[in-house]
């Protein structure tokens, strides 16, 4: 009886042991459904998906980026030559710095650790016309470019603008000095430049010390001498070349004295232009005539048409000159001053005839083109 007694409470201990056992399980597992419904509920109010929870992407690793490229090559000159201290500039699309190297003593460069992708070199060298390269670089991969050329400059001639007056005078002058007839007879106080510019008095003497002292016109002065004498004129010189040498003093007293008086003195006391501005264009009545005035009528320095004070004044001074060296008795007074001067102004008025419609295509050196004024 005892036996089963003891049985009994035995059995009815486990028994409880077993029951107190599943309690606790089953504690155990509501407390961690309890545990993870709350979890949940935070996520959701936080706004967090359970993907997000679970699943994040891994970091980047150096492994996983595209290897760089490199970028090299050499320059050269048109002989074949290396250029040293030639400077490379690299840009990138990506908007990256650029970066800029000189190519050392054998014209090479390098660029290294390019990242892959587009790229524009720009190559320069003092006194070398520029070059630009294009090209694209290949992940882990050298990028050679093909032997670079730079070519000499071209070069520009410079144009002055915005000359003065007297500059832009001095320029037209140069050009009249070269004018010739048959390319040796000077023809200086001649302009085929309708728009010349005046003259300031400075310019106008010289002017007049070229045409008096070229050479051409002491060789005229002598035939002209020789005619003289040849037809006695100014007997009282007699003959010989003790009455050349006189003829040839006078013929060039003459000469210069016109010149000095009616191109220089006179023109820059009055403002008066002293060369011949060469018409061309029009009909040959209105040319005709138009040289025919040129003696009598001149541009000013002010551009305005006025008469030739200065072309028949010179001629008349050269006349009463001419007074004081002719032998005496070929001195007539004041008909000696207006014949000479008649003689002379009839010698200009044939002069701008031949001027306007022979004289251009004989003239070698004469300007084709115009200049303005400023």
């Amino acid at each position: 009886m005892i036996v089963e007694l003891v049985k009994t409470r035995s059995s009815l201990g486990l028994g409880k042991l077993i029951w107190v056992g599943l309690c606790l399980l089953l504690c155990s597992f509501a407390a961690s459904a309890q545990s993870t419904q709350t979890s949940g509920l935070q996520d959701e109010q936080n706004g967090a998906s359970p993907s997000s929870r679970i699943v994040a992407p891994a970091p980047a690793t150096q492994s996983d980026r595209q290897p760089a490229g490199s970028i090299s090559g050499k320059i050269i000159d048109q002989s074949g030559s290396s250029i040293g201290g030639a400077q490379v500039k690299l840009t990138r699309e990506d908007q990256s710095p650029a970066q800029e190297i000189l190519t050392d003593n054998n014209g090479q460069f390098s660029f290294s650790n390019v990242a892959p992708g587009p790229f524009h070199l720009t190559i320069s060298s003092e006194g070398l016309a520029s070059q630009e390269i294009s090209g694209t670089v290949q992940p882990g991969e050298p990028y050679v470019i093909p032997l670079a050329m730079l070519v000499v400059a071209t070069q520009v001639t410079e144009v002055r603008v915005g000359l003065t007056r007297e500059e832009l005078a001095d320029v037209q002058i140069r050009e009249e000095v070269k004018q010739r007839v048959f390319g040796v007879i000077p023809n200086f106080f001649v302009t085929y430049d309708r728009n010349a510019v005046p003259l300031t008095a400075k310019q106008k003497f010289r002017l007049a010390w070229k045409s008096s002292t070229d050479p051409v016109t002491f060789v005229g002065v002598g035939a002209i001498a020789g005619i003289n004498q040849a037809g006695n004129r100014w007997s009282g010189y007699g003959q010989g070349m003790q009455g050349y040498a006189k003829r040839y003093g006078a013929t060039y007293g003459d000469v210069f004295s016109g010149t000095y008086i009616g191109g220089a003195i006179l023109p820059s006391l009055l403002k008066q232009d002293p060369r011949y501005f060469y018409k061309g264009t029009g009909s040959k009545r209105s040319r005709l005539l138009y040289a025919i005035s040129s003696s009598f009528i001149c541009r000013g320095d002010n551009g305005h048409w006025q008469p030739n004070f200065s072309n028949v004044g010179g001629n008349l001074a050269a006349g009463a000159i001419a007074n004081l060296y002719y032998p005496a008795s070929n001195r007539h007074g004041a008909s000696l001053v207006f014949s000479t001067a008649l003689i002379r102004l009839t010698e200009t008025t044939i002069a701008s005839i031949f001027q306007e419609f022979f004289v251009p295509r004989l003239t070698s050196n004469r300007p084709t083109r115009t200049t303005s004024q400023p």
